[in-house]
């Protein structure tokens, strides 16, 4: 059994949100699509488990501090197979 991500929105007005998400070893955010352009900025260093909707796998190396842009559109699944706890910031720009 799969442990489901955690999140907790820190900010949400007409520009931006911002969600606080944290994933313990074994966790997941479940598959979903990202309908806003949005920026991650990892908290802790992090090796995070990509899978696309077709299956494919990739490791995303997180740096603390070191943020990345995607567009909206996005669609995949992010899975912590490490042992360590993955901790990062979403801001999804509305604007």
């Amino acid at each position: 059994m799969t442990l489901a991500a955690q999140s907790e929105v820190q900010i949400d007005n007409d520009e931006v949100r911002v969600t606080e998400w944290r994933l313990l070893p074994g966790a997941a955010t479940g598959p979903h699509r990202h309908g806003m352009d949005y920026v991650i900025v990892p908290v802790a260093d992090a090796e995070m488990t990509i899978v696309a909707p077709d299956g494919a796998r990739s490791i995303a190396q997180l740096k603390t501090g070191k943020s990345y842009f995607r567009k909206a559109g996005v669609e995949h699944d992010v899975l912590n197979e490490s042992t360590t706890e993955i901790v990062f910031l979403e801001v999804e720009l509305k604007a």
